[in-house]
C-alpha cells in the first residue's frame, strides 16, 4: 500500500503566517496601548499646567488692580499734601503760624501715608511679579503637551512609532517647563 502524502509544508507555512500576524497584532495593540495611556497622561499634566498657569495669570493680574488701586491712593494723598502746602502758605502770607503749624502737622501725617500707599503697591507689585515668573513657563509647559498630544494621536493614526518617541520628548520638554513653573 502506497502512502499517503499530506502537504504539510503548505500548511505549515500558513500556520506560520497566522503565528506571526497575531504575535504583530498583539505588539501593535500593545504599542497603541503604550500611546494611549501616554497620551492620557500627557492631557492629564496638560490640564494641571493649564489650570495652574491661568490661576497664576489671574493672581498677577488681581495683585496688579490692587497695587494700582494703592498708586492712586498715595496720588490723592500727595495732591492732598500739595493743597494743605497752598493753604499754609497762604496762612504764611496772613502771618497766621498756628494755622502754618497746623498744615505742616497735617502734611507729615500725609506723607506718612502716601508712602505706606506706596510701598503695599510696591509689595503687590512684586507679589504679582512672582505669579507672572510662574505663569509663563507653566504656559510654555502647557504648549508642549499639546503638541505632543497632537503629535502622539498623529503617531498611532500613521503606525508611525517614530513619531510617538517625538511627543514623548516634547513631554519631557513640557514637564521641565512644569516643574519650573511649581519653583
Amino acid at each position: 500500500m502506497e502512502e499517503i502524502e499530506v502537504p504539510t509544508e503548505h500548511l505549515t507555512e500558513a500556520i506560520q503566517e497566522k503565528a506571526e500576524e497575531a504575535k504583530d497584532k498583539k505588539e501593535e495593540k500593545a504599542w497603541s496601548m503604550m500611546v494611549a495611556i501616554s497620551t492620557a497622561i500627557m492631557a492629564v499634566f496638560a490640564a494641571i499646567a493649564g489650570l495652574m498657569a491661568g490661576d497664576h495669570a489671574n493672581e498677577a493680574m488681581f495683585l496688579q488692580i490692587k497695587a494700582s488701586v494703592q498708586t492712586i491712593k498715595a496720588s490723592d494723598q500727595w495732591s492732598y499734601y500739595q493743597a494743605k502746602g497752598i493753604k499754609g502758605e497762604i496762612k504764611a502770607s496772613e502771618k497766621d503760624t498756628a494755622a502754618v503749624a497746623k498744615y505742616k502737622s497735617d502734611q507729615a501725617e500725609i506723607t506718612k501715608k502716601a508712602k505706606e500707599y506706596e510701598d503695599e503697591a510696591g509689595k503687590l507689585t512684586d507679589e504679582s511679579q512672582v505669579h507672572l515668573a510662574k505663569h509663563i513657563p507653566l504656559s510654555r509647559a502647557v504648549t508642549f503637551f499639546q503638541i505632543s498630544i497632537a503629535i502622539s494621536a498623529i503617531s498611532i493614526l500613521s503606525q508611525k512609532k517614530f513619531l510617538w518617541f517625538g511627543g514623548l520628548g516634547l513631554t519631557a520638554i513640557g514637564l521641565v517647563f512644569f516643574v519650573m513653573g511649581l519653583m
